[in-house]
């Protein structure tokens, strides 16, 4: 690993939040646009295959969270490697990261096949649907090691900075998964027709793939795998600081999904047709978001390397531009969203039910978007700092002390109106909570830098 890669602790903080976010915009724009292709083909298949995929969305996430979590923490220990100079110690870290995300994430894929059927029925699935959400779920999770791994290998490059290398992957791996969708999906010539089934076998293959580029381009190009044994006790350290962010972060980003599950099953009483509304109206949302997605990816590394190099003016100013950015960014997404609310849904549905629950969704939530892209900033700067659990207070306070119990209550009063305000509310409040926490977090923890780092 070369020693220029510590390079964000010098240079306009602007410029470099730009150009590190662009790539990983374009990388994760391009796996959300895959996403929303899914779902059009999917809504090809029929209203029940969207439905199912739709119930299996909120778990979906809870296990990408945990990647999300052990990428946090990997990236915030590497980049504070980094910053400290400390290069050898950054390569020890990715490559014991990588061992155990691996091992946690085949015990995962383990429990969640043993558990489908009973799950998806708390959920509020009904009877007919459960053997079609099985053999999806089964496929996923069977992929859940690799997808893991290679979300894990990218925090790492991310860690030293180089945005690229990652996104690159990313969009290879989305268009591999486009490209086979059709194919696996309807079927075509020797191919026969898998119908949901062939969603998720499309994307075990994109996913394996980029498992395979991560590994190659962290040894061949990065320098940043170690094939030697590691030594138990540095093992056992690495993996200690790793989860010291990692647990609180995976926790962190299961919060959401979990809270969605929740609401997935407070929809389900208006029946199958509102619950794919919401699965579509869910994946625009996931898109119009992606530019917050990516300016969490990279806020992480910028915040690590220049904490452990003494330079927190730089990291105020970066949450203070990344504040008024979302504010901005979040305006534009809700008039835009308020204009196209009752013909985006049409791409992905002709059932009247299911485009009004749609398109009711985001006529209300917009509104509070650039408030949850300030949440999630400031969530993975904490991360960052090596401080993880104001992000957990966070996040929690935005869904079990707000959104949830703002849920029941509008549900009751205003029916799905009542439930999707209970969201924009907790998304605008929670949003000015986290702004003011991250300012004070980093003015405190810059006279504690030296425990930190110990």
């Amino acid at each position: 690993m070369r020693s220029d890669r510590v390079r964000l602790t010098e240079g306009p903080v602007g410029k470099h939040l730009v150009v590190m976010t662009a790539p990983v915009l374009l990388g994760i724009m391009t796996m959300m646009g895959q996403a929303l292709i899914d779902a059009w083909f999917l809504g090809r298949v029929g209203d029940h295959a969207l439905a199912a995929h739709a119930f299996s969305y909120p778990i979906l996430m809870i296990v990408t969270s945990v990647a999300i979590g052990l990428g946090a923490g990997t990236s915030s220990v590497v980049a504070r490697a980094i910053g400290s100079g400390d290069h050898r110690r950054a390569r020890r870290l990715t490559t014991d990261s990588l061992i155990l995300s691996f091992l946690i994430t085949a015990g995962v894929s383990l429990i969640g096949v043993l558990t489908i059927d009973p799950l998806f029925r708390v959920l509020g699935a009904p009877d007919d649907m459960i053997p079609l959400i099985r053999g999806f779920m089964t496929i996923l999770y069977a992929g859940v090691p690799f997808v893991v791994v290679g979300m894990v290998g990218m925090a790492s490059m991310r860690a030293t900075g180089d945005t690229r290398l990652p996104s690159k992957l990313m969009i290879i791996g989305s268009i591999i998964n486009v490209a086979l969708d059709p194919v696996l999906i309807f079927g075509l010539g020797p191919v026969p027709e898998f119908g949901l089934n062939g969603a998720a076998i499309a994307a075990l293959i994109a996913r394996g793939t980029i498992f395979v580029g991560t590994l190659v381009l962290l040894q061949g190009r990065m320098d940043m795998v170690s094939f030697k044994k590691p030594e138990p006790d540095e093992l056992w350290q690495s993996w200690r600081d790793v989860l010291h962010v990692g647990i609180p972060a995976a926790g962190t980003n299961a919060i959401v999904p979990i809270g969605a599950a929740i609401v997935t099953a407070m929809i389900a009483r208006y029946g199958p047709d509102a619950v794919a509304g919401f699965g579509i109206a869910s994946r625009i949302e996931s898109m119009m978001l992606v530019v917050y997605y990516a300016m969490s990816a990279i806020i992480g590394p910028f915040v690590g390397q220049n904490f452990s190099a003494g330079k927190d003016t730089r990291i105020l100013e970066a949450l203070r531009l990344s504040m008024l950015f979302c504010i901005g960014s979040g305006l534009l997404m809700a008039a835009g969203l308020v204009l196209f609310s009752g013909f985006l849904p049409t791409l992905f549905s002709s059932n009247a039910a299911v485009v009004d629950t749609a398109s009711l969704y985001l006529l209300i939530a917009p509104i509070s978007y650039g408030a949850y892209g300030m949440v999630m900033v400031m969530n993975a700067s904490f991360n960052g700092l090596g401080n993880p659990m104001p992000a957990v207070g966070i996040s929690l306070g935005r869904i079990v002390l707000l959104y949830l119990p703002l849920a029941i209550v509008g549900m009751v009063l205003m029916g799905a109106v009542g439930i999707f305000a209970a969201y924009a509310i907790a998304n605008i409040v929670s949003g000015i909570v986290a702004y003011q926490w991250a300012k004070r977090t980093v003015r405190r923890r810059g006279g504690q830098r030296t425990d930190v780092l110990g």
